[in-house]
């Protein structure tokens, strides 16, 4: 399993990523297509070859093609609109009112159900440090009805995976850097 290859990568230093990893992996908090496409949607965003190499794989097996591509492409749109909306917030109350002008219609109509989309949204936005984004998609997510605990269960996995990703990376670093 993918996700077993990723504990076995991680340092010793790293043994609460690996049961973070663990433990999340099993949530009851979230469905299976909640939860995998957390898991893809942040693998994606955390930017490490590695980490969304060995998450993809097993997401494809759990996720249908339709959520496996919502997932990515939530982690795409926001990789755009965090750095936007983030821009428009350090910019100030002029650039408020400023159109976007960007396309974003994955978000009208990303192929699963929009909670799903939207807590894979606010996932990639916890990691990409996005304050109005992340605020923004919770809202939307409580309003579809899920719970502070599933949002809180995504952020987890969010955050579990960039933790992840930066062990490994390092160590990567290291062995080369050794070699």
């Amino acid at each position: 399993m993918s996700v077993d290859n990723l504990k076995n990568a991680l340092p010793e230093y790293a043994k609460d990523l690996k049961l973070n990893l663990s433990s999340l992996a099993r949530s009851t908090e979230l469905n299976e297509q909640q939860l995998w496409g957390t898991f893809l949607a942040a693998a994606a965003a955390t930017k490490s070859a590695t980490v969304l190499a060995e998450i993809s794989e097993e997401a494809a097996d759990v996720l249908s093609a339709e959520a496996y591509n919502a997932a990515l492409g939530a982690a795409s749109i926001m990789g755009m609109n965090n750095v936007a909306y983030r821009a428009k917030s350090f910019l100030g109350d002029e650039y408020t009112q400023v159109r976007m002008g960007l396309r974003m219609n994955i978000i009208g109509s990303p192929g699963v159900e929009k909670s799903d989309f939207e807590l894979w949204s606010l996932a990639v936005s916890t990691i990409n440090g996005c304050h109005d984004c992340t605020a923004a998609h919770d809202s939307v997510v409580r309003k579809e009805g899920l719970t502070k605990e599933q949002v809180w269960e995504a952020v987890k996995v969010a955050a579990t995976l960039q933790g992840v990703a930066q062990a490994i990376t390092a160590s990567e670093i290291l062995a080369g850097a050794n070699a």
